[in-house]
């Protein structure tokens, strides 16, 4: 009696647990599309999407969300393209080349870093890795694209590692094994055959690290700026579409005017990229699992 009793409870409980997510979500993307579709009567859609100045605080004003969407963009690939290789040989190495002694202790740290706050990071950008930066480029602005990617990059490649050596320890050992008795060496088998087996995988790894990255706020904020630019400049300010809804938010702005709606179309785009973001992730994961 007790045991149906506490399987019925477990039951009601997970099934209240899935509708308010489910029920978090829709409200959020019906927040989001009315305030959206208020702020669309106000500005045209292709104005919005392809303009070239975001100035909406500003006269005269302008709405134009390209400089927004190509400052996380800056951020997004320069933090990947640290993180991914960084994470990759971490990765290699835990799994195919050092013993579980070493790599029960080299995880620990890497999970470390994903557990420290993200103002730290970005106070960590502004006094060490941008001095840092300005000896090599004097001309780099205090805020600025490389240090931010940088920091994100440190913020990520944790994920990337994990999700990767999880990827590589999961192979079958018979891969491995073939591979030995043909004669190939531990790099080549890395190389050449775990790291080809698990690419589905590790595509998966790099997806949700790209969507961490389009979502970090505070450490861009702090490290990146608040200067709307289009331009591909790694060394001048920036400002990333997280960091304008944060500015949005602080309250200097009267709720309900055309530039209050504005953090809502942000936010309403940066929700569908990382829906699009989500959506390869699941089609990378069913791929590896197809491929099992």
């Amino acid at each position: 009696m007790i045991s149906k009793f506490i399987d019925h409870a477990l039951h009601w409980t997970l099934v209240v647990c899935v509708a308010i997510t489910v029920i978090t979500t829709l409200v959020v993307v019906i927040i989001l599309g009315k305030e959206s579709y208020l702020f669309f009567q106000e500005v045209p859609v292709f104005d919005f999407l392809f303009g070239t100045r975001w100035e909406p605080l500003l006269e005269p004003k302008s709405f134009g969300v390209l400089p927004l969407v190509v400052g996380t963009m800056k951020i997004v690939f320069g933090s990947i393209s640290i993180a991914l290789p960084v994470g990759l040989m971490i990765a290699i190495y835990m799994s195919e080349f050092t013993s579980d002694n070493v790599r029960s202790i080299v995880k620990p740290f890497l999970e470390i870093l994903v557990g420290i706050p993200t103002v730290v990071y970005g106070y960590f950008a502004l006094t060490f890795v941008t001095p840092m930066l300005r000896k090599l480029f004097p001309e780099m602005n205090i805020f600025n694209a490389a240090s931010a990617a940088i920091v994100v990059a440190i913020m990520i490649f944790p994920m990337v590692t994990s999700l990767c050596d999880d990827a590589f320890r999961a192979l079958p050992r018979s891969l491995r094994e073939g591979a030995f008795a043909l004669g190939a060496t531990r790099y080549e088998v890395a190389i050449q055959i775990i790291m080809p087996a698990a690419a589905s995988r590790i595509g998966a790894a790099v997806v949700l690290a790209l969507s961490r990255a389009i979502g970090e706020t505070m450490a861009v904020t702090l490290a990146a700026g608040a200067t709307p630019e289009l331009s591909l400049t790694f060394l001048e300010s920036i400002q990333t579409m997280t960091a304008y809804i944060v500015q949005v938010s602080l309250g200097d702005i009267q709720a309900g005017g055309v530039e209050y709606m504005t953090c809502y179309a942000v936010g309403l785009l940066l929700f569908l990229m990382t829906l699009v973001m989500n959506i390869l992730g699941n089609h990378f994961q069913l791929k590896s699992r197809v491929s099992q």
